[in-house]
């Protein structure tokens, strides 16, 4: 039975990503870890994140699962989610927080006329951006398997990753600006809207995760 470890480090929507895992592959193992030894035991990673990228970093750091989340990077089947894909880059503007440098890139927060000015009929993008966004895959990948082109997710996010080398994104969607919004690269892949949130689609998406074969 393939074990797959949800990395809890206190800064995450982990129960609702564990729920939404075992809907979508009920002969898994699915667990939550909160101990480095649990992270190595599994077979595949989901890094969920929540909140503000300082203190994801910091509670990352304090609870002991940075090593282990690095470790399991590099050998294993890893799906980032929401501040969790934020993480894997060098930097972001929030706070001026360094993150795990796993891909050269910086998280930038959500600006520019659409946001700063109302328009003639007082129209203005609000951030945090909140809701339903269409999701266009810019690449095939085993994740995408059985999810249509532009399918809608739910996000809920103020900041967004933008990779130092486009081939590294997987997914754009458009809020004011396209942004990155899912990253793919050997055993890694990253979104940052909500799967668990994200009704059949999002179980698809988990469903495909615990079938990767990278």
């Amino acid at each position: 039975m393939t074990r797959i470890a949800i990395v809890d480090y206190g800064m995450g929507n982990f129960h609702s990503v564990a729920r939404a895992l075992q809907a979508a592959a009920p002969d898994h193992d699915i667990r939550i870890a909160r101990g480095a030894d649990e992270i190595r035991a599994a077979d595949r990673i989901v890094f969920p994140g929540q909140g503000a990228m300082p203190d994801c970093m910091q509670t990352l750091i304090t609870s002991g699962l940075r090593d282990a989340v690095l470790q399991a990077a590099r050998e294993k089947p890893l799906l980032g989610v929401c501040v969790g894909e934020q993480m894997l880059f060098d930097a972001s503007d929030e706070g001026d927080t360094p993150g795990l440098g796993l891909f050269a890139g910086r998280v930038r927060r959500f600006q520019g006329p659409a946001f700063d000015h109302a328009t003639d009929d007082g129209a203005r993008l609000k951030v945090p951006h909140m809701g339903w966004n269409a999701v266009t895959q810019t690449r095939a990948h085993p994740l995408w398997d059985g999810i249509a082109q532009d399918t809608s997710f739910y996000f809920v996010h103020s900041y967004y990753a933008e990779p130092a080398d486009p081939a590294l994104t997987a997914g754009t969607s458009l809020y004011g600006l396209p942004f990155c919004c899912a990253i793919a690269d050997g055993n890694i892949f990253a979104v940052q809207f909500h799967p668990e949130k994200s009704a059949a689609p999002g179980l698809q998406m988990y469903r495909n995760f615990t079938r990767w074969q990278p």
